[in-house]
C-alpha cells in the first residue's frame, strides 16, 4: 500500500476516515502524521487532542490488522453483509418432524386376508388366508363384516361383530367375537377406537345389549374390557364337536 490517497481509502473500506495533520512544515512535531476516527469523529487510532500522532506505516499496519469481525463490533462501523448461504439458511425454516400416520377405522377387505390370518394366528386361533377369505364372503352376506384399523396403509387392528336375535331378550343382542390388535401398535388407544366403532354400529342396529368373551388366561384383556365398561356377568362353556 502507498500513497495517503489509498490509505484513506483502505480506511473507508473498514468505515473509518484517515485523518492527516494539518502542520506543512517540515521537521514540525506533527508534519506527515495521520491518524483514525469512526464514522462520527471518534478516535480510533493514533490521534489525542490535538489531532494525528502516528505515521502513514502504523496506520497501514493497523487497518491490516483489523478482521471483518472488529469493524462493526469495536469500530461502530457498518457490518459486511452476510453471505447468500447465510442468509438463505437464516430464512429457512426449521423442519417440522414426520406427520404420525392416520388411524382409520373400516370395513375388511378380501385384500386384507393375509393380515387379518396372521392376527388371528396372534390369538393362537390356527387359521389360514384362504378360510379367512371365505369367512369374509359369508360375513358379508351376513351383514356382519368384520371392522379393521388401518395405520397409514397397514391394518394393524381387527373386531369381528355378530348381532344375534333370541328367544329371551326383547332386543337383539351385539356379540363382539374376536379383538386383536398387532403387538407393534398396542398401547395406541387402537382397541378402544375399534370397541366404539363396534359399539356405534351394534347401537344403530337397535343391540341394547353387548357380550363379549375372553380366555380365562388373558387378564390383560378382562382388565382393558373393565375399563370400557363391560363387566362380568357369566360363566362360558363350549365344546368341541
Amino acid at each position: 500500500m502507498s500513497g495517503l490517497d489509498e490509505l484513506a481509502g483502505a480506511a473507508r473500506n473498514r468505515g473509518l476516515k484517515l485523518v492527516r495533520s494539518r502542520v506543512r512544515t517540515p521537521g514540525k512535531r506533527r508534519f506527515g502524521k495521520v491518524g483514525l476516527t469512526d464514522a462520527l469523529g471518534k478516535p480510533v487510532f493514533g490521534m489525542d487532542a490535538k489531532g494525528p500522532t502516528a505515521k502513514p506505516g502504523e496506520v497501514e499496519a493497523h487497518l491490516r490488522s483489523l478482521g471483518a469481525s472488529d469493524w462493526g463490533a469495536s469500530l461502530g462501523a457498518v457490518k459486511p453483509s452476510k453471505s447468500k448461504r447465510s442468509r438463505a439458511l437464516a430464512a429457512a425454516k426449521p423442519v417440522p418432524p414426520p406427520a404420525k400416520p392416520k388411524l382409520q377405522i373400516r370395513a375388511a377387505k378380501p385384500a386384507d386376508a393375509p393380515v387379518l390370518a396372521e392376527l388371528i394366528n396372534y390369538l393362537e386361533h390356527p387359521i389360514d388366508e384362504k378360510t379367512v377369505r371365505r369367512n369374509l364372503a359369508t360375513l358379508r352376506k351376513l351383514d356382519e363384516t368384520p371392522l379393521v384399523a388401518v395405520e397409514g396403509k397397514t391394518v394393524v387392528g381387527l373386531i369381528g361383530i355378530h348381532k344375534m336375535v333370541t328367544i329371551h331378550r326383547d332386543a337383539p343382542v351385539g356379540r363382539i367375537a374376536v379383538l386383536v390388535v398387532a403387538e407393534h401398535a398396542q398401547g395406541k388407544g387402537i382397541g378402544k377406537m375399534l370397541v366404539d366403532a363396534a359399539e356405534a354400529l351394534f347401537r344403530k342396529a337397535g343391540c341394547r345389549l353387548i357380550e363379549v368373551t375372553s380366555n380365562d388366561r388373558r387378564t390383560k384383556a378382562h382388565a382393558f374390557y373393565r375399563h370400557m365398561g363391560y363387566e362380568r356377568t357369566s360363566v362360558r362353556f363350549a365344546k368341541t364337536l
